[in-house]
């Protein structure tokens, strides 16, 4: 996605500048350029399987402790 700005009668440096970064900014280039470098990692199976393992045994200590009357 590419766009060009021209400089129109009697617009100043800075209003050119002002015009460009607004339509960079609207267009979505930046955005769509910081996700790419900046990718999230998902979780390995055997990281996924480990922190599942943990949830089951954590819910399975609480409802052992919930039935004892300690919580």
């Amino acid at each position: 996605m590419t766009f060009e700005i021209q400089k129109k009668e009697r617009e100043n440096n800075q209003g050119l500048i002002r015009r460009f970064t607004k339509r960079l900014r609207d267009s979505g280039i930046l955005n769509s350029a910081k996700k790419s470098v900046f990718r999230h990692r998902g979780k390995s199976e055997m990281i996924q399987r480990h922190i599942a393992l943990r949830k089951i045994q954590k819910r399975a200590e609480y409802e052992k402790l919930k039935k004892l009357g300690l919580k």
